[in-house]
């Protein structure tokens, strides 16, 4: 079973936030900041990863909202 996860990628009209595996956008908006808080939310609901990714479409940034096997050690 792949784990969910959610990504905010370019678009042609702006940003959206993805579901992995769901080529229909869950959110869209002309700008990154707007699609990452709203990608945020949802991540942290759902406890998932959240990918954000650059301009070109490469992974630039990842968030854990989700059981995270290698926790800071402050977090154990």
């Amino acid at each position: 079973m792949t784990k969910k996860s959610h990504h905010v990628v370019p678009s042609e009209n702006g940003w959206c936030v993805k579901e992995s595996g769901n080529s229909n956008p869950l959110f869209c908006s002309r700008t990154k900041v707007e699609a990452t808080n709203v990608g945020r939310t949802i991540s942290q609901s759902q406890h998932t990863e959240l990918y954000l990714h650059n301009a070109y479409g490469q992974i630039a940034r990842k968030d854990s909202h989700g059981h995270d096997p290698y926790p800071p050690k402050d977090k154990k």
